[in-house]
């Protein structure tokens, strides 16, 4: 079991998304409305509350920042939301969730039920003009991720304890999936996933304390044990992508669990045994 360290004592009620861009570390606070940045070069914190439930936050090819926030997409200039660039359709009591970039600069993330109760979520694409509904229906998804050569899209049902694997080479929809790995309850749920440069997903685990590393073929190969319940997810950063960031969440933890958990919500960081991979830019048509 790998040690994490203390990064930023930032005590995000749900902190999400994390992405490094350009030498800095965004993620954000989904249920304060808060987008964060780090910069390790200068140790310099900065706090923007934008509103809404901001779930994700990644680059785009234009230099600016793309935001899912409830049932939008908008655009950050790294100080403020920008009108909505296009709108999701989806139930009223859904909101966008995690997301990730592949390698054609197209746009997967999903939705949930934000009260975490109904079937409702789904995977979705955003290809820089219109947004498409692809599958993985569940209550709340989380992902997805893509493998390094673009051809495997992994997919997070977090109430059932589940991970699957879907081809995504030929057509962008999730169709006859594989199950890639279950997470048993005791573990805690499946939150956030990743995929470093050598094909092995991360997964933060809620309620789990920890983080996991799993094979190409499934297998567990590392456990990075973090100081609070409910971890949510990896991103790698650094010079040579070799610094895991770890968000974490303080929602649903009691007082005597913030008691006993006082780091809750922080940011972390641990040395990783592989380097991740950069994150593309979505492509946006103007």
């Amino acid at each position: 079991m790998s040690q994490s360290r203390l990064v930023w004592p930032v005590a995000a009620t749900l902190g999400e998304g994390p992405a490094w861009v350009d030498g800095v570390l965004w993620f954000v606070d989904i249920k304060s409305g808060a987008i964060h940045r780090y910069d390790p070069g200068t140790d310099t914190r900065e706090s923007f509350a934008v509103g809404g439930a901001p779930s994700f936050i990644v680059p785009t090819a234009d230099g600016a920042l793309l935001v899912g926030n409830r049932g939008a997409l908008q655009l950050f200039d790294g100080a403020a939301l920008g009108a909505p660039i296009a709108t999701v359709p989806m139930p009223d009591h859904n909101r966008t969730n995690d997301a990730t970039v592949d390698p054609q600069g197209r746009l997967w993330f999903g939705t949930m039920d934000d009260e975490e109760s109904r079937p409702s979520g789904a995977v979705h694409t955003y290809d820089g003009d219109s947004i498409a509904v692809v599958g993985g229906e569940c209550t709340i998804t989380n992902g997805p991720a893509i493998s390094p050569d673009g051809r495997f899209l992994y997919h997070v049902d977090t109430l059932a304890g589940t991970i699957h694997r879907f081809d995504i080479a030929t057509d962008a929809q999730l169709r006859d999936g594989t199950l890639f790995a279950t997470i048993a309850p005791e573990d805690g749920n499946p939150d956030g996933v990743t995929v470093d440069a050598e094909g092995c997903v991360w997964v933060g685990l809620w309620g789990g304390w920890e983080a996991r590393r799993y094979a190409p073929d499934g297998s567990v190969l590392m456990r990075v044990a973090l100081p609070c319940a409910n971890v949510t997810k990896v991103a790698f950063g650094g010079p040579d992508l070799r610094t895991g960031y770890v968000t974490t969440a303080r929602a649903g933890l009691s007082d005597a669990d913030l008691a006993a958990q006082p780091l809750a919500g922080g940011l972390f960081a641990f040395d990783a045994p592989a380097p991740g991979l950069p994150l593309p830019a979505v492509r946006i048509v103007r």
